[in-house]
This record gives structure tokens, sequence and C-alpha cells, in this order.
């Protein structure tokens, strides 16, 4: 069949249908020539060299081809990996800029630009051909009725946020069709937003759904599979393997449509994203998509030898951001996520290895500094995960303005707590009150700066850190070497399952213990799915492969569960009721005028003030502190005054009953007894407190008192 080729244009990047026609093009510096191959429905290729070339964009447009139609690019130029140049023609491969991809990468040595069989294997070069392996890019239209459907904005102190998967939250849910569990259509489902609105969640945070590579060779070989997604191989393309549909571009409209959806829900959709590095590896890795295109512009090399990649990330490699075309490239993915298909906000994978410019993290990295100045995403949500691997990685607290951060020292300090561990009060305390020791000290941010999680999708589920001194990773097939040693976690008496009557009870109230903290500390709260319903990975705290039972949501845990849920809906609704736990301010602990009382007071269980002295006692286990709601200095969104009810909340991590004072201050005053994570429920009865009265905290247990009048 003959095809005429147009000269095309230059932008944009990648494959885009004009209705009559599509236009190609693709990037690569250093390429001496560029084919787009195109395949029918039998496979059957075809071979177009674009002769075009504009600033290192080779282009050309065919008149005739529209959506649905494959294709890939193989790329010719010098394979001389010293000078980090490894392109080779017998290599199909992805376009960076593709919008839907058609299927997954296969297993095989084809896929590979050095042939297996030399001693110095990446040195050498392979003449065999990967396009039977590599799914193709896929021309698509991208017209959408959106119905009138906009980025909900939800301000960041309403935000709630639920860490999940789109395949393991409904791969078992019974009340969503079979041919619809674990796909963005499930996620759409009825079913499926029901039980997120009744649990009071305002956002979604999505692990990952670009397309990513889902059967590396290392757990191929094992019967095993990428499940959490932290290998993309494009920036656009939504995962092909979420798709009820079909994979020829229907999995466009399928992520849109599950958008659409949650937004009319009131539910905001924030996609985790991994811009610091690819899957396609170290230099032992295969060749899919950039390492082929221009590996040298694309990837940090070592500087005196360009064989190797620069590791920050502990995947083999990381992408160049002080490259143009790499900033350019996450750039107009991240608009192309907002402007095309409404997602609301950024989670960044490994963030600090998108700050170094060399090899250094700095915070005003070329990467923030664009993302400032964009009007497109500096009105959306943007959360760092603030470390990575490499040298001076962990920077909690220190990034820009604009950026809230995942707080891994909130989760480790309300963990040890918990616990019983040997830990200083201060540090609880300025965790409770939004880490403000990391975010308004040396710059300024507010407590939105701190997204507060005690668990996440890395690591123990919820009722796992509760169950398991140990990891148990025997599934991963790695001899449980694998995964964090240290989970600071405390098994209540029993390694794992059991029918201890008093480890069982145990548990129970330390999850409440846990998610009380949780809703009620200034900042963000992110909850990880399932922990509501009791999910557990069976010890295991690394179960990035296990696309299994392992690692879905287990729906039937929900009637067995039935007090946990409820404790989690009532917690969430009382967060969002009383505004004196989400805070848009600081607690500025100033003496209110006429009270003698401050808007925070922390105190010892003799009622006394804590002095700066026992803010250090490591074996201390217990505190008191109040919260008053008639102080709040933000404004309603339309300038009205703030007022709420005023709280005293105590934490007694200790093996035994400790009864509380109330300060002097508040001993005339009459208190309603809310919450006792002793009892599975929110108290239903009306108990009252005379100030005068002392306070029994029971054993490992939270209480919550509403002041009266």
């Amino acid at each position: 069949m003959y095809l005429a080729l147009w000269p095309g244009k230059v932008y944009p990047l990648g494959s885009y249908w004009d209705g009559k026609g599509t236009n190609f093009a693709l990037f690569s510096e250093n390429a001496t020539g560029v084919e787009l191959c195109l395949f029918d429905r039998d496979d059957k290729e075809t071979r177009i060299h674009l002769t075009e070339v504009s600033n290192f964009v080779w282009h050309g447009y065919i008149p005739g081809i529209g959506p649905g139609q494959r294709y890939g690019f193989r790329v010719h130029g010098p394979y001389s990996p010293h000078e980090g140049h490894r392109f080779n023609p017998n290599k199909l491969l992805l376009d960076p800029y593709a919008k839907a991809i058609d299927g997954d990468i296969g297993n095989g040595p084809e896929l590979f630009g050095y042939s297996w069989e030399s001693p110095e294997a990446d040195l050498s070069f392979s003449e065999l051909d990967s396009a039977h392996l590599i799914p193709k890019s896929v021309v698509v239209d991208e017209s959408f009725d959106w119905e009138g459907d906009r980025l909900l904005r939800t301000p960041w102190h309403e935000t709630i946020i639920y860490e999940t998967h789109v395949k393991g939250f409904t791969k078992l849910h019974p009340d969503i069709p079979e041919e619809l569990r674990g796909t963005y259509a499930g996620m759409a489902h009825p079913a499926a937003i029901e039980h997120l609105q009744r649990l009071g969640i305002s956002a979604v945070e999505l692990m990952p759904v670009h397309h990513f590579l889902s059967y590396p060779g290392h757990l191929a070989d094992k019967g095993l599979k990428n499940y959490w997604g932290y290998d993309s191989v494009n920036y656009f393309a939504p995962h092909s393997g979420y798709s009820a549909g079909g994979s020829t571009g229907q999995q466009l409209n399928e992520f849109k449509e599950m958008v659409k959806a949650l937004h009319r829900a009131g539910i905001e959709v924030i996609l985790d994203v991994v811009y610091n590095h690819t899957g396609e590896g170290n230099h032992l890795g295969p060749t899919l998509s950039l390492r082929g295109i221009d590996n040298s512009v694309y990837y940090r090399l070592v500087d005196d030898d360009k064989r190797y990649y620069m590791d920050f990330t502990g995947c083999g490699n990381s992408l160049h951001v002080g490259q143009p075309q790499v900033l350019k490239l996450i750039m107009d993915s991240l608009r192309y996520w907002v402007l095309e298909m409404h997602v609301d906000g950024f989670r960044f994978d490994l963030a600090s290895a998108l700050a170094r410019e060399l090899y250094e993290v700095n915070s005003l990295a070329a990467f923030f500094d664009i993302i400032h100045q964009d009007p497109v995403l500096a009105d959306v949500k943007l959360i760092a995960e603030p470390w990575d691997i490499g040298d001076g990685g962990y920077q909690v607290g220190n990034f820009p303005v604009l950026w809230s951060e995942w707080n891994g020292k909130y989760r480790d300090t309300v963990r040890d707590f918990w616990r019983g561990e040997n830990s200083i009060l201060g540090e609880f305390a300025y965790r409770f009150t939004g880490s403000p020791d990391l975010y308004f000290q040396f710059n300024g941010r507010r407590p939105n700066a701190s997204i507060n999680f005690i668990t996440a999708h890395d690591g123990f589920p919820l009722n796992d850190l509760v169950s398991y001194n140990e990891k148990h990773n025997e599934a991963n097939g790695e001899n449980s070497q694998d995964g964090e040693s240290h989970n600071r976690s405390w098994n209540c008496g029993a390694e794992g399952e059991t029918d201890d009557p008093e480890v069982l009870q145990l548990r129970e109230q330390q999850r409440r213990n846990f998610l009380l903290t949780l809703m009620l500390s200034q900042g963000i709260p992110m909850m990880l799915a399932g922990d509501e319903l009791g999910r557990t990975q069976q010890g295991n705290n690394n179960a990035y492969c296990q696309d299994s039972e392992i690692s879905w949501t287990n729906w039937e845990l929900q009637e067995k569960n039935e007090n946990l849920l409820d404790f989690a809906r009532e917690l969430i609704y009382f967060r969002r009721q009383h505004p004196v736990f989400r805070r848009r301010k600081w607690f500025q602990g100033q003496a209110i005028h006429g009270t003698g009382v401050s808007d925070i007071v922390w105190f010892n269980p003799d009622g006394t003030e804590t002095s700066d002295e026992q803010w250090e006692i490591g074996y201390a286990k217990a505190i008191g502190v109040f919260l008053d709601g008639r102080q709040i200095p933000s404004p309603g969104p339309q300038g009205q005054r703030i007022s709420d009810d005023s709280f005293i909340l105590f934490f007694n991590a200790h093996y035994e009953m400790i009864e509380f004072a109330l300060p002097e201050a508040f001993r005339q005053k009459q208190w309603q007894l809310t919450i006792d994570t002793k009892e599975p429920r929110f108290i239903q009865e009306e108990i009252i407190f005379n100030g005068e009265q002392m306070i029994p905290v029971n054993a490992r247990s939270s209480v919550v008192l509403r002041l009266l009048g």
C-alpha cells in the first residue's frame, strides 16, 4: 500500500491526528536517521524514513492515517557505550509522547541492545529484532465530552487523601461486575465510589498509572510481576493493563470517565508519578524507548565513563533533568495530565532525584523553578516524596513553598510513640501540630506542607503494623532479604495470626490509636487503602511484585471489621466537622485575652504545663493537650470568623492506666467524653466529667473530651 509522506510539523511531539491524517514527531539530538514503523492488524511492519529534521526533531505527516493505527520508531546512530550512545535500529522503540500503548512488553534477549553471549555484554551489538516483544504506540482521537467537568481544587486544609491502586482496590469487590474489576472502569463504578464517599475521602492518590514495564526479567523468571508500577516506560499513556475495553486507545477514554465520575462524587484524583527513572534500568537493561532514542540526552551518565548510569533511585538509572529536552518531556506530561486528563495533582516519587542538577540536591533546581512559573501547574496539588538513595537525598522539610511532602518523620515518630519506644515527647508534639520545626521555622510554609501518614504502599499496612515484629517476604522469592528490616512495628504479643483474645483486643485498640492520631493531627492525613477494613499482607512489607490477594483489598473483611470501618468513618467525619483539627495556620501558643489560657496547652498527667525539660524526657509515655476552638485565626472562604468547640486530648502509650488531672484553668468547666480508643466506636452515651475529677485513661489508649458550654 502506497503511503504519502509530507514534511509535517515539528510540533507537537508524538503522534497527532488532525481529522485527515497524522503528524509524527520525535526528538533525537544524536541520531543519524529515524524510521517510522507502522503495523497492520497482522503485525506486518511498514517502515518509512523520516527525512525532515528541525531542531533535532524528526517529523513527517501521513494523510489517511488515523486513530487506532499502531506504530513505533527505529532510530539509527552510533553504538558506542563508552561515549553514552546506544542506538540500535534492530530495536523497535516506544514513542515517549504516545497517548496510548497497546499491551505489555514481553521478555526475551531480543529486547536488549547488546548480545547476551558477549563476555563484555553491553559493549557488543545485538542484531536480534525486538518488534514482536514490544507493544505498539497507538494514534488516538483525543476528543472527549467532559460535560463541564473541572478540577475540584479542594482546599488543602479540607483534604483527606486515600492512597490506593487502581487494580488492587477493585479486583475483589463483590458488587463490581467481574469484567470491570481491576480497571479504570471498576474504579469509576458506583460501588467503589460509594465506599470512598461513606468513608469521607476527598482525594484518591493513585499508584502509578503511566504505562509501565509489567514483567521485568528478574521478576518474570520467578513468575512474579511489577505490581506497584514504579517502572514507567511512557509518561503520557494510561497503563493498558487497567483497561476493561481494550488497549488501542480505549484506555484513554476509560481513564477520563473514571476522573469524571470521581469528580462528580467530590473526589479529587492525584497521580503518583515517577519522573526520576524509567523501566530501562542500568547499562544491562533493555532498550525500550529513551535509551534507543538518545541515551546520552535522556539519562544521567557517569562523567568519566558514559557506559554507566548515575543511579539516585536504586532502579538503575536517573533521568537527566538538567537537559532542556528532559525538562520539556516532564513538563509536557504534567500539563497534559492536568489539561487533557483533568487530574488534580501529583505525588512525585523520589522527588529529591529531580532536584539534583549536579550531585547535590538543590531545592532551587531548574525543575522547581519551572513548575513555580507554570500557570497550569502552580495551582494543582504538588506532593514530594522528599528523599532518594543518593548522598544528601533525605530532604524532608526542604522543598519549596508550593510543595507538600510525605512526612516520613511523622510516620516514624507516631509509630515509635504507640509501640512504647523511648522517644522524646517534644518530637510527638511537633508531629501532632503539623511539624512546625520542619515547615515553619526555616521557610515559612504552613501546616498543609505536611502529608501525615502512618502506613503507605511501601511497608506494612495498619493491621500488620500491630501484628508483626518482623517482615515475612518469602513470597517475593528473595529469601526475605528485600524490604525494610526496621519497621517500627509491634505485634502486641504474638507474631502474625492468633486467637488470643487479649492480643486481638490490644491490636484493635492500637489501630484506633493510630487512626485517631492521624486524623486529629494538624497537616494533611493520608490513609492507605484497606486499613479501614483491616487488610493484611500476611507480614509482607515489600509487596511490589505481588499482583495477588497479598496486595488486593479484601472486601470480605468488612463484616469481620465492621467496628473498625465505622470508627474510621466517624473519625473522618469528626475531623471534617471540627476546623480546630485542620487549621490553615500554626498554633501560636499565645494567651487568649481574658482567659489566661492559650490556643494550645500541653500538660502532664498531674495537670501541670509541660516544661522545657520534660519535653526531652525519653521515658515519658503520657501527655495531654488542650485545643481552643474559639481562637482560629484563619477566616472562612467568605471572610467569616471561624469558631469551633474546644477539646482536650489525652495520649497514654504506657502499659498501665493513668489518671489525668485537668489544668487548673479548666477545672471549673464540664467536659463530655467523645472518644475513648478502649471502646470500638465513638461514645454514644452522655458521660460528663466535672473539671475537678480525675480522668482515667486506659493503658495504650487515647481519650478526647469536648468542652461543654
